[in-house]
């Protein structure tokens, strides 16, 4: 089976809470979710321009039921990207006809699925991202695969009972070759450019200011 790259993309706090209750714990950010799903959508140029197929590209999102199950549903699939979902139930209880949805076991389950209905698809895969939640994200730093994490982090702490499994910043995570990358090596991987600082966000008067992150694994 091939082995995809792979880019976690998460938002976390500086103690790399994620989520709370099954959702996110600061209030909804438009412009960090827009990014999400601007970064998300866009297939690579080296992906378009290197392609042999005649089909054009889409990317792929992974993610465990829960994260599925907190999309709203009327957003639900994720347009314009394939969407993985693993789940440990029978694939009968998220019975969908959609053709851009994949039930799954395991990450791997998924990107197999993929490659195998690739031929009767009107799309070949793009760029894979783990999209959570936290179980999703562990698994998929354990896999062999190329890796790296779009991250942003939030600049105020919160409540959470959910957390990304890996500090970025500690000596752990640099002994397991990750390094933060320059934030013109970010707009590069995401094509477009990405502000060199932190963005803010007012919120029914709450200001949360984050900035966007790149980590790749040497």
């Amino acid at each position: 089976m091939s082995q995809p790259p792979l880019t976690l993309i998460v938002a976390a706090t500086t103690k790399n809470g994620i989520g709370k209750a099954g959702g996110l714990p600061w209030p909804m950010l438009k412009k960090e979710m827009a990014y999400f799903a601007r970064v998300t959508k866009r297939v690579p140029s080296s992906m378009t321009a290197s392609s042999n197929s005649s089909k054009p590209a889409q990317n792929v999102v992974i993610m465990g039921r829960k994260t599925w199950d907190s999309i709203p549903q009327k957003l639900r699939p994720l347009k314009e990207r394939t969407n993985i979902i693993i789940t440990r139930q029978a694939p009968d209880s998220l019975a969908t006809s959609h053709e851009d949805v994949i039930v799954a076991s395991s990450i791997e389950d998924g990107i197999s699925q993929l490659a195998s209905k690739e031929a009767g698809l009107s799309k070949t895969p793009g760029r894979y991202y783990i999209i959570g939640g936290s179980s999703i994200y562990e698994a998929a730093l354990k896999l062999p695969h190329q890796k790296s994490i779009l991250l942003t982090r939030i600049h105020k702490e919160y409540d959470c009972d959910t957390f990304f499994p890996i500090d970025l910043e500690s000596d752990q995570a640099k002994q397991q070759g990750w390094q933060k990358k320059s934030n013109a090596e970010l707009s590069g991987f995401v094509e477009e450019e990405v502000q060199d600082d932190d963005m803010e966000e007012t919120v029914k008067d709450e200001t949360v200011r984050y900035r966007f992150q790149l980590y790749d694994q040497s």
